[in-house]
């Protein structure tokens, strides 16, 4: 007796589905001795982590995803981006399903097909030394934050272009020069640029298009520095932090700040834990914040429930070297990069689920 044609298909599909080894298992997707080095997440539940490997006497980057808060991984197409010998953070940014890029500060790459291939992207007049310090895009257009320095003199510009575009060009008019410059922007309810100089001069911008920009009442007051997080239930929340070792080493005297609404005035000034080095800052919540600082050889996560007035701290590891990475995707849900790859202390993902309350080491495998 001859067995139908679908019920013979049917029976290989599924022998195949049961046969070991399936590229869907966690053993294939994360690879032995994956160390993360960046995360990015588009929403509660969805995130990439790219990550290292060690592989003939080198480190290969793996690339994973998740859909469901990292319960599970798949492996995605990895950026041609080796872990820099100068232990520079490797930034991966996704902006939605397809659309990602990865800089070492120095290169930049992005896919737009979900990591089946990868592109350089360049920046128009930047000559070396120079690090790109952040990049993103927003409303169809891409955005970086490019610093340059050398000799006592540098420049923290603005560039950008349309998406997919190959080469990003200074904004004119968005630039800050001096000794020592900085900047930060964010998206999300609007985008918002800040650039400084020598803890004397700030300006800042806010746009609901990506295209005009209007100016504004920096964040914060002379002498600090604005870390930005996106608008939140409106409001816009502003990190202001003094020169690093202010009080005394190892410390950051900082303020949260808060503004009614995208190109507000800020107001506020309620003081944050001084215990480390400020490393990166986001918001939940109009009133719920948390500051990644570093110092004495420990990461720290100081967190406010109550727009500033009272903190708690969160000591992750002795690992010492780096918080990155910090971001509230949204539904409460909070990461961070603790640590490098390379590092002897290794490196590792955690994640809250509380607004920034509490925290946990994502596993891989």
């Amino acid at each position: 007796m001859r067995t139908p044609r679908r019920v013979a298909l049917l029976v290989s599909v599924l022998a195949l589905l049961a046969a070991p080894g399936s590229p869907a298992t966690a053993e294939t997707a994360v690879p032995a001795g994956f160390r993360p080095a960046s995360t990015s997440w588009t929403g509660p539940a969805t995130g990439y982590v790219l990550g290292y490997s060690p592989c003939a006497k080198s480190w290969c980057p793996a690339l994973l995803a998740t859909g469901d808060g990292g319960a599970h991984w798949r492996r995605l197409g990895a950026p041609p981006m080796p872990l820099p010998d100068n232990h520079n953070h490797v930034a991966l940014t996704f902006v939605g399903e397809r659309v990602a890029y990865v800089s070492d500060g120095v290169h930049v790459r992005t896919t737009r097909d979900g990591g089946a291939s990868w592109h350089p992207v360049g920046l128009a007049g930047a000559r070396q030394p120079f690090y790109l310090s952040k990049i993103t895009e927003t409303a169809g257009r891409v955005f970086a934050l490019v610093t340059t320095f050398g000799d006592g003199h540098g420049s923290t510009r603005l560039y950008s272009a349309a998406a997919g575009s190959p080469v990003l060009v200074p904004v004119p008019g968005f630039a800050a020069t001096g000794s020592l410059t900085y900047g930060d922007f964010a998206v999300g309810g609007g985008l918002q640029v800040a650039l400084g100089a020598d803890y004397g001069t700030e300006r800042y911008w806010t746009s609901r298009d990506g295209v005009r920009f209007t100016p504004a009442a920096p964040p914060c007051p002379a002498g600090t520095v604005a870390s930005l997080a996106g608008v939140r239930d409106r409001q816009v929340v502003a990190l202001c932090s003094s020169s690093p070792g202010s009080p005394q080493p190892g410390s950051t005297e900082r303020q949260l700040r808060h503004a009614p609404e995208l190109g507000g005035p800020f107001s506020g000034g309620d003081a944050a834990p001084v215990v480390g080095i400020t490393q990166g800052f986001g918001a939940a919540s109009p009133a719920s914040a948390t500051v990644a600082a570093e110092g004495g050889g420990s990461g720290f996560l100081h967190h406010t429930a109550d727009g500033g007035r009272t903190w708690t701290t969160t000591v992750l590891s002795d690992r010492g070297l780096s918080l990155a990475d910090l971001d509230f995707p949204g539904g409460g849900t909070g990461v961070v990069v603790d640590g490098q790859p390379d590092a002897d202390g290794g490196s590792a993902v955690y994640r809250s689920t509380d607004g920034g309350r509490h925290w946990r080491e994502v596993r891989f495998g």
